[in-house]
């Protein structure tokens, strides 16, 4: 008999569902972000602090073109997984199809915005001119991988709705060791520095992608995509949109907000920027372990909620926030007694390290609260909700953010006034993002 991988997320216990279901995402999300960050590791301990200073300016931006697609993947989660709950196969099979050309427009737009505007964006963002070329490069080439990252997260959406959260998991390792292998190929042995890193990844994200799609092709439960069936449903495609865009906008509030904490970091000289941007690929360790948690917690309550089990949707929020938030406390008291390891993975030079040291000290303080937030977004976004949170997101993390750098760090004028600023922003947006969850959980 075949394995099966499709899981019924509406019955059996929460604490070990959401557990074996978190975890395979978990390390899915930890790999792909160890990957990734390979490309900064490499081009640090073998180009030197430059190239890393230019790789890590790029950081923000990028992540506002993927977190686009991440927040659109999430739109196509929440939807297929309410409509696996609710045992609706056409509404199901219209909203796998229609999600794909969705997911494939958006990315051959982002593709086609970030090669484009590379250069002014970098340059408004004030990267250092000594690093500018470089940075256009790296990212210029990366772009070049959009489409292919959003086939995955389509694909890795489509599977976990389904309940099958391990075989993105074998895909990204597969595509994450060819991405170190390419890495150190073309940085040292082809001297190709970001050039290279850039290439490799973006080679391995359409790797990750073609894969993803196999067991969509074969069929995984009531879920099988169909070349044939491809068209776009208007009512699906408006699903979609609702949850996907202010999703992938709460990702990019996010990462404009920290495109002026950028601005601040690069006011201070070279070595800091290379400093925190060595520094900045932990804390996205961090947030994708923790995000397979969220993910977790917007599948559970999107298929409870199709099938009306009240009493499920508020204990997968209760027990996923309880697994991010001792995620982020192990990983942070990890970084912080290997503090100097773990910024010697991304650089040899003593004063690169000593200065992104700094900033690790407070961030590993940080990242627990950040779970309070974010999995409270997951939950509003489960019940299909997402315009309200994007607009609490807004307020909270990205106006507040503005604000103090512009007062408290314009004041103080250090690393520490800086990035305190993430305690309180994401103190105040969850308090705010949980109020509404209550609001919208008595209605239901």
């Amino acid at each position: 008999m075949a394995k099966t991988y499709d899981k019924d997320l509406t019955q059996g216990s929460l604490f070990k569902g959401i557990f074996f279901y978190g975890f395979p995402l978990f390390l899915s999300n930890l790999l792909q972000v160890l990957f990734n960050i390979s490309d900064v590791a490499v081009v640090g301990r073998f180009a030197g602090s430059m190239p890393l200073g230019s790789v890590g300016s790029t950081t923000q931006i990028l992540f506002l073109f993927t977190g686009v697609l991440m927040g659109l993947g999430g739109g196509v989660n929440v939807i297929v997984a309410f409509y696996i709950g609710a045992k609706s196969k056409k509404k199901l099979d219209d909203a796998v199809h229609s999600s794909f050309i969705v997911s494939m427009i958006v990315g051959l737009m982002l593709m086609i915005a970030g090669f484009g505007f590379a250069r002014p964006v970098l340059t408004l963002i004030k990267t250092k001119p000594e690093l500018l070329d470089d940075a256009v490069t790296y990212f210029q080439i990366y772009m070049l991988g959009m489409p292919g990252c959003a086939l995955f997260n389509y694909g890795n959406a489509v599977l976990s709705a389904a309940g099958d959260t391990k075989r993105p998991l074998y895909y990204l390792t597969v595509a994450g060791i060819i991405n170190i292998i390419l890495n150190l190929f073309f940085v040292i042995v082809c001297k190709m520095s970001c050039t290279g890193v850039a290439l490799a990844s973006t080679f391995s994200q359409y790797v990750s992608a073609v894969m993803v799609m196999i067991p969509l092709f074969k069929g995984i439960g009531d879920v099988k995509f169909r070349v044939s069936a491809l068209h776009l449903n208007r009512e699906k495609t408006i699903q979609i949109l609702k949850i996907g865009i202010p999703a992938g906008m709460q990702n990019a509030i996010f990462a404009i907000a920290n495109t002026f904490i950028q601005v601040g970091v690069n006011s201070f000289d070279a070595v800091m920027v290379a400093g925190t941007a060595a520094d900045s690929n932990l804390d996205n360790i961090v947030y994708a372990a923790m995000n397979g948690f969220y993910v977790a917690c917007a599948t559970f309550i999107g298929q409870n909620h199709g099938a009306g089990n009240k009493k499920r949707i508020i204990g997968s929020m209760v027990i996923s926030n309880f697994y991010a938030f001792m995620t982020g406390t192990i990983l942070s008291i990890t970084m912080f007694i290997f503090s100097h390891q773990c910024l010697g993975l991304f650089t040899n030079d003593p004063a690169v390290i000593e200065d992104g040291l700094i900033r690790l000290k407070i961030m590993c303080f940080s990242y627990p609260i950040a779970s309070f937030m974010d999995n409270t977004i997951a939950a509003n976004r489960g019940l299909g909700k997402t315009f309200v949170p994007s607009i609490i997101v807004f307020i909270g993390s990205c106006i507040f953010r503005i604000i103090w750098v512009y007062t408290i760090f314009a004041y103080f004028q250090t690393i520490p006034s800086l990035f305190l600023l993430y305690i309180f922003s994401w103190l105040i947006t969850a308090a705010a993002e949980m109020v509404y969850f209550v609001k919208i959980y008595r209605k239901i």
